[in-house]
């Protein structure tokens, strides 16, 4: 018989998805560069993940990993774990920039799982070696951007007539001059190596692995292991341990439901969330675990092959 207590007619929240997403962050957390080094290692690499949309956020995650690595002692030699299409202009010259500052204490390989282009490739450059597969992609060194000029509303009040308002040749130069400076890093890092001409460089063709490792926009053709062997190798080392350094879990979406009065009602707890808050609606994808809602708008990846 049914109990129609007071209490049984009171909210009644039970988690449905908690401890799921628990466990899981809980593996996939990162992995710390204290571990015990083995008896007979004579060092490790660190492999630092470089993985979807560069933008502000990634490159602090992985300028950290890298910070780390260089001021641990027993870390000898990085491998970038790299799958990006590339980002935004600023962020990817930030991991330009700390990747060369890790390459001038360690030696540095890059090995390209999907696709390592634009931004990602930029990143990239200042690595002593790049490794990629067969199916990678790789390259598209330029940059793009919104054209033309947006009119400012007459509720806006400006100190200048150029205020927040370029005008479409304004944007071409500025977006031809980071294609030079694009341009020009991948020659100064690539350029003994490369069987194409700047101006080829400039077109900004994406090409696959093998054809990569042919032009000179990689090294060779290899798998991951193959860069750790090559990474280890040229810090002199024959014996070492590998550590992953893998981007953090960002939690789950809490999934609560509570009963009053006969009727069922969902709620969602989570990152962004204040509380409790009922769905109303499917869940939206900016709330699936390691998106990023940035990479969502138009001005933070201006299609995939944004890059500096």
């Amino acid at each position: 018989m049914r109990n129609d207590t007071s209490a049984a007619s009171a909210k009644t929240l039970f988690v449905v998805a908690v401890v799921a997403a628990v466990l899981v962050s809980a593996v996939l957390a990162p992995v710390a560069y204290g571990a015990a080094q083995s008896a007979q290692s004579e060092g490790t690499v660190s492999v630092i993940t470089v993985s979807g949309t560069i933008t502000a956020s990634t490159v602090d995650a992985v300028s950290e990993d890298l910070r780390e690595a260089r001021t641990n002692e027993s870390i000898r030699a990085v491998v970038l774990k790299v799958d990006s299409g590339g980002g935004l202009v600023a962020p990817s010259e930030r991991l330009y920039l700390e990747v060369l500052r890790t390459s001038e204490q360690m030696p540095v390989v890059a090995s390209v799982q999907g696709i390592g282009a634009s931004g990602a490739y930029y990143g990239m450059l200042p690595a002593d070696e790049i490794y990629v597969l067969s199916s990678s992609e790789i390259g598209s060194v330029g940059v793009i951007g919104p054209g033309g000029s947006t009119p400012v509303p007459d509720s806006i009040i400006r100190t200048g007539p150029d205020k927040a308002q370029p005008t479409a040749e304004d944007r071409r130069r500025t977006i031809e001059s980071l294609k030079r400076q694009f341009v020009g890093r991948v020659m100064e890092h690539r350029g003994e190596s490369l069987s194409v001409s700047r101006e080829e460089v400039a077109y900004a063709k994406t090409y696959l692995g093998p054809e990569a490792a042919s032009n000179g926009y990689a090294d060779g053709v290899g798998a991951l292991p193959t860069a750790i062997d090559r990474a280890a190798e040229m810090a002199g080392m024959e014996k070492y341990d590998v550590v992953r350094k893998e981007p953090p879990f960002r939690g789950g979406v809490f999934l609560l439901a509570a009963e009053n009065d006969n009727e069922t009602m969902v709620y969602k707890q989570g990152p962004g969330t204040n509380g409790p808050v009922p769905v109303t609606q499917p869940l939206l994808v900016d709330e699936i675990p390691n998106h990023d809602p940035e990479q969502a708008t138009y001005d933070s990846e201006v299609t995939r092959n944004v890059s500096a």
